[in-house]
């Protein structure tokens, strides 16, 4: 399964910033041991259902430490018989097409 997930609380600096927030998410993921990478925009991560949906509620905790209310946004890619590996795999096929 991979998941991206995008995880933000209410709030943040006065410019409306949530970077140090998001970190603290971010960093959940990355201790996790759990194939991941960043983006812009989302964060992906990689594992079995249990381990990743852990990983996504650590995050969204860690993300809304001293929030109101934290905004979740999450896909899936639920494929049986494909637990790993898949992070990278999608990717060079695609760029497989692109040549």
């Amino acid at each position: 399964m991979i998941v991206a997930f995008s995880v933000s609380p209410s709030g943040g600096d006065p410019d409306g910033g949530v970077s140090e927030a998001v970190a603290r998410a971010v960093k959940v993921v990355r201790e996790s041991g759990l194939p991941n990478s960043t983006n812009a925009m989302f964060t992906n991560v990689e594992g079995s259902w249990d381990e990743v949906m852990d990983v996504v509620k650590r995050a969204v905790e860690a993300a809304g430490e001293g929030a109101a209310r934290v905004s979740l946004v999450l896909k899936a890619d639920i494929r049986p018989g494909f637990d790993s590996g898949q992070l990278e795999a999608k990717v060079e096929r695609l760029e497989e097409h692109l040549r």
